[in-house]
C-alpha cells in the first residue's frame, strides 16, 4: 500500500466534519455496477447520520494526505433496521451477537493497494474491542448474469471474500430499495448476506 495512504477508525461526533465528502464518495462510487445507485445527497447525509448517533459504530476513512480516498462502516446489527435484522432472527441468529459491515466505496485509482483488506481489518478490530459478537456479516446485492450494465470484464469479489473468512449464506435473504441510473422510481433488490463465524 502506498506509504502516503493513511487509515483512520472514526466514530460518533467526530465523523461529522467529513460527512458532505463521504456523501459524494458513496454516489459516485455506487453508480458503478453492480450498484448502479443513482445517488441522492440528503438520503446519503440521512444515511450517515446513523453512525453519528450510534456511538458503537464505525466508519474507517482511508486518506490521501488530506482527501478522503475510501470509507468502509460498520455497526452491530440490533442497531439496523428490520429489513436487515428479520432474516438473521429468522434463522436462529441473535442479533446481539452479530457485527454487520455495512459497505465499502474507494476511489478507483486507489484499487488494488491493500485497502479493501484494511478496511476488513479494522472493522473486525472494532468489533473485537467492543465484544460479545460470535459472527461478522455484510451483504451484496444479487444481479442477473446477463444484466444490460453488467461490464464485460466485471470480476465478482467473491474469491477476495472467501480468502478473508467469509462465505455466502443463500438462506439469509432480504431487500433494499433505491433508484437505479436506468429507472424512474425506486425497486427492491435481492441482497444475500456473507458471514464469518469463527468468533470467540
Amino acid at each position: 500500500m502506498s506509504k502516503d495512504i493513511r487509515i483512520q477508525r472514526l466514530s460518533g461526533e467526530a465523523l461529522i466534519q467529513y460527512i458532505p465528502e463521504l456523501a459524494r464518495l458513496r454516489i459516485e462510487v455506487f453508480r458503478d455496477f453492480p450498484y448502479l445507485y443513482d445517488g441522492d445527497y440528503e438520503y446519503e447525509k440521512k444515511y450517515l447520520q446513523t453512525y453519528i448517533n450510534c456511538p458503537e459504530s464505525v466508519i474507517v476513512l482511508a486518506f490521501d494526505g488530506d482527501a478522503i480516498i475510501g470509507a468502509s462502516t460498520a455497526i452491530p446489527l440490533k442497531y439496523e433496521t428490520d429489513e436487515v435484522k428479520k432474516p438473521f432472527v429468522e434463522n436462529g441468529y441473535n442479533p446481539d451477537e452479530v457485527f454487520y459491515c455495512g459497505e465499502s466505496v474507494l476511489n478507483k485509482a486507489y484499487r488494488g493497494l491493500g485497502i479493501g483488506v484494511r478496511f476488513f481489518e479494522q472493522r473486525e478490530a472494532h468489533a473485537d474491542d467492543l465484544g460479545g459478537f460470535k459472527h461478522i456479516t455484510f451483504c451484496c446485492v444479487e444481479r442477473p448474469v446477463d444484466h444490460p450494465r453488467r461490464p464485460a470484464d466485471y470480476v465478482p469479489l467473491d474469491a477476495f471474500w472467501n480468502k478473508r473468512g467469509y462465505f455466502k449464506h443463500p438462506e439469509l435473504k432480504t431487500t433494499y430499495t433505491w433508484k437505479d441510473l436506468d429507472d424512474v422510481e425506486e425497486t427492491a433488490k435481492p441482497m444475500t448476506f456473507w458471514l464469518r463465524e469463527d468468533r470467540a
